[in-house]
């Protein structure tokens, strides 16, 4: 049985979309991080942030087998 409470954490994966269709908010070259621009940093950011989203959204959502 499929629960409606369970399909509201796949907004989860909206958000790292959302960040990144947003280009204006993060076009821009300071805070530099070690040497690499913001515009960088930040993409590269992302992408363990949507791991970690992807990664909730799978335990949160999967079924158990008993």
């Amino acid at each position: 049985m499929d629960n409606k409470g369970s399909r509201l954490w796949y907004l989860l994966l909206l958000v790292p979309f959302v960040a990144m269709a947003w280009v204006s908010s993060y076009n821009k070259a300071e805070p530099a991080w070690a040497g690499i621009p913001f515009f960088y940093w930040y993409q590269l950011l992302w992408i363990w942030i949507g791991s970690a989203l992807t990664l909730v959204v799978y335990f949160a959502t999967r079924r158990h087998h008993d």
